[in-house]
């Protein structure tokens, strides 16, 4: 039932990947007047988290960027929806990659490699990273993920995501999955999206992020430690409307030697940084800010 419903899905959005760009922005413009000023998505959400990170701002300023948000959100959907249609030359176009050099190095010399970004710019177009590394005959490009709770949903995502031949591996396996790679002597770049907030047992780091107390997921710098992962983060910018960019800027190439939670901390000061540099392309409709740190925790920098 879930395939066939799958299918059904597919063939809906088949027709909106097909659309000139010129089109598909001027109805996402449309969607957006919907989504923002008629169903009003998440906006007590949205407004509770710009006030939050962005006190010193004013309404006016906090405003701009919530309706930025909620234009860039929905050309997020039209943007991700082409990858059912998308050339390999024409994502090479709308997606660079600078200093992907870095990564094919040590992919090279046989290490495994993580790239950490975060829910900024069109993430669902990083998946076309494979089309950039040169090193990657014998290397299993793949990306971490949590399951949707809808089933039909999470079936057309992850098929999405593979759309440039990438693989997608289910948060809870992916120590086993590794484990399978090495075994098999293959190496590996996954791409960890860790900006989110942990399960609610697995909170053991907080920062100040945006102004607040903020759980930090620690899962890909555990990884990075237990395998001699290079870690990597990808600095995503827009071009212009369509167009990205994503610099990848080493954060270790030793985690062994850092500091518990040192490679999580830069990682968050990282992302800090881009989305400062542009609030609006951030995704604010999560609940990212849901747990409050204890008194008593002291796990926090």
């Amino acid at each position: 039932m879930n395939k066939f419903s799958y299918y059904i899905l597919k063939g809906i959005m088949a027709p909106v990947a097909l659309l000139p760009r010129e089109v598909a922005f001027f109805l996402s413009d449309i969607v957006y007047l919907f989504v923002y000023h008629i169903v009003r998505y998440r906006r007590r959400m949205v407004e509770k988290n710009l006030k939050n990170a962005f006190p010193c701002k004013t309404v006016k300023e906090r405003k701009q960027i919530e309706k930025k948000f909620y234009r860039h959100f929905c050309d997020y959907f039209f943007e991700t929806m082409k990858l059912l249609h998308i050339s390999d030359s024409e994502m090479k176009k709308r997606f660079t990659f600078k200093n992907i050099d870095l990564i094919d190095y040590f992919l090279k010399e046989n290490r495994p490699v993580i790239l950490m970004l975060g829910h900024y710019g069109n993430w669902e177009w990083v998946t076309s990273i494979t089309l950039w590394v040169k090193e990657n005959k014998n290397t299993i490009i793949g990306q971490i993920y949590r399951s949707l709770k809808n089933k039909v949903s999470d079936l057309f995502f992850l098929n999405l995501r593979k759309r440039f031949h990438s693989v997608g591996f289910i948060k809870n396996d992916v120590y086993r999955e590794i484990i399978k790679m090495r075994r098999a002597k293959q190496n590996w770049l996954l791409g960890f999206i860790s900006d989110q907030k942990p399960s609610g047992n697995g909170v053991r780091y907080w920062v100040n992020f945006l102004n607040q107390d903020t759980p930090v997921i620690v899962g890909a710098e555990r990884i990075a430690k237990q395998t001699n992962a290079v870690v990597f983060y990808l600095d995503i910018i827009q071009v212009k409307r369509g167009y990205y960019e994503g610099k990848v800027k080493l954060i270790s190439d030793r985690p062994a030697e850092n500091s518990e939670y040192e490679i999580s901390r830069n990682y968050m000061q990282q992302l800090e940084k881009t989305i400062l540099r542009d609030p609006s392309l951030w995704l604010w409709t999560h609940n990212r800010w849901k747990y409050k740190r204890e008194k008593s925790d002291e796990s926090t920098i």
